[in-house]
């Protein structure tokens, strides 16, 4: 994938954003050897879900996903995958480990269907959820200045007149970048980071400049998209001044404990037993080098290593600095979870019979905000991955190139391009997905706890994901 969703990444997509194998029923279905990918996009394309045997169809997407977390030449950590049919979840599996014990081997812990990740830039996509349950509630307008709920006017410098709402932080159209940096310690205030005369302005690079603008472009607060963590920063800031609670204590009390959904988004507040359940996120990369023969290399929550340490945050003031918590992708949650918010999503606001949002919230959420139009230069498609998005949600176009764009599957003869709405997620080694129809009901949700490879140099032969994204996606698919 192009884009990292999130911290800590070196390369290329860090100027973005800064981007599971239970063993199988029988080893041999994890080493048997690999069948080539285009053998089974091949499949795919000439044998249609409703022909085959559910169960047949069950064990040949699982031993097809076997065979991409084992590939000898790309393997992957771990991998947790579910699929929803017409509103229905009809598979899910898990490969991998979610803990990898590189000296004692037999000490490894398996991914299962209860293991939580750090899921990264997806947390944004829910985040977004909590904002809309703000406005349900009458404290947040999408509209108004977010000046209103800080408490001091918050303005692009070089965009003076120019009002930053909460609708532009969601749809990343807010001129806010990460080159200043989107992750503060609890002594510094967003007030004196945002704000000229800060004490951590330093040089300014959080805000666009003029001096960037192409002929017919603009980079003004509205105008120019760019995808950009600290939005979520500043985004949470604004949920906590509104709501008067810490972000992920708001999150988990107004999102996560309504939905049924076991996660936070800081592992401070997760109990003894979700803590043991969380996946060590892994790349074979170290020092900056990757190294297919070496070994798995822990990025982040590997809390056997070094125990988690709680901060000291009681004198902390909802409002001042919400990117303590990582609205922008801290959320650390399990398949199911994600599930359930996407049946939600899904059934238009209800869940279990009982509604958690408004159906024109949920549709206000999926409505296209901005789409890409390289002849208005109105902005940045990053090498054609991100084509429209809507309210802290993508929207999937099917655009398509080698190595270049939006869609998700490979095209199968007879079936509908899969247009989606949903969001990807990218950090540590992590990559993670969670899009559907909103159409149709149909969707598909994926995590991979670490990759082998650098997804820079293993790109897509259809888009700008990675080449095992578009493999799983597509494995996925036969189910509809």
């Amino acid at each position: 994938m192009r884009a990292i969703m999130q911290i800590g990444q070196p390369g290329r997509r860090q100027k973005v954003c800064q981007r599971l194998l239970l063993i199988c029923a029988s080893a041999a279905a994890i080493t048997a050897q690999a069948m080539p990918f285009w053998m089974g996009a091949a499949m795919a394309q000439t044998s249609s879900a409703s022909s085959v045997p559910q169960s047949s169809l069950d064990s040949q997407v699982t031993k097809k996903l076997a065979s991409i977390v084992a590939d000898p030449q790309l393997p992957l950590a771990g991998l947790s995958v579910l699929s929803i049919k017409n509103g229905k979840i009809i598979y899910q599996q898990q490969f991998g480990q979610r803990y990898i014990a590189r000296d004692h081997p037999a000490n490894n812990l398996a991914v299962d269907a209860q293991t939580l990740f750090r899921v990264a830039s997806v947390s944004k996509m829910v985040a977004a959820i909590g904002a809309m349950c703000l406005v349900e509630q009458g404290r947040l307008d999408l509209d108004a200045d977010i000046s209103r709920y800080l408490g001091y006017q918050v303005r692009n410098p070089h965009f003076p007149d120019v009002a930053i709402t909460t609708r532009m932080l969601l749809s990343h159209t807010s001129s806010l970048r990460d080159e200043g940096g989107y992750n503060f310690p609890a002594n510094v205030s967003l007030h004196s980071f945002l704000l000229p005369a800060g004490a951590h302005f330093d040089r300014g690079l959080q805000w666009a400049r003029p001096s960037g603008e192409q002929a017919g472009e603009s980079r003004a607060p509205g105008k120019y998209f760019h995808y950009v963590n600290l939005n979520w920063g500043v985004l949470g800031t604004v949920m906590e001044a509104a709501s008067g609670q810490r972000f992920d204590m708001f999150m988990r009390d107004t999102v996560l404990r309504p939905l049924g959904v076991t996660g936070a988004y800081h592992p401070e507040l997760l109990s003894p037993d979700e803590l043991s359940r969380l996946a060590v996120l892994y790349r074979k990369q170290e020092n900056e080098i990757w190294n297919l023969q070496g070994p798995w290399v822990a990025q982040t929550d590997d809390f056997r290593a070094t125990p988690l340490v709680k901060r000291s945050l009681d004198n902390y003031v909802p409002g001042s600095n919400a990117t303590l918590f990582s609205p922008q992708g801290g959320l650390r949650i399990d398949v199911q979870g994600l599930a359930r918010i996407m049946l939600m999503l899904m059934n238009e606001g209800e869940l279990d019979g009982r509604r958690f949002l408004q159906s024109a919230s949920v549709r206000a959420l999926l409505s296209e905000q901005w789409r890409y139009d390289k002849s208005a230069r109105n902005g940045d498609d990053y090498h054609g991955l991100f084509q429209a998005w809507g309210l802290g949600f993508q929207r999937f176009s099917d655009v398509s190139a080698q190595h270049y764009g939006d869609r998700l599957v490979s095209p199968v003869k007879g079936k509908p391009a899969f247009k989606a709405v949903g969001h990807l997620g990218f950090a540590y080694g992590l990559q993670s997905g969670f899009m559907f129809d909103p159409a149709t009901r149909n969707g598909m949700i994926y995590i991979i706890s670490g990759v082998a490879a650098d997804p820079e140099k293993n790109p897509g032969n259809y888009s700008s994901l990675s080449l095992w994204e578009e493999q799983i996606l597509t494995t996925l698919y036969r189910f509809y």
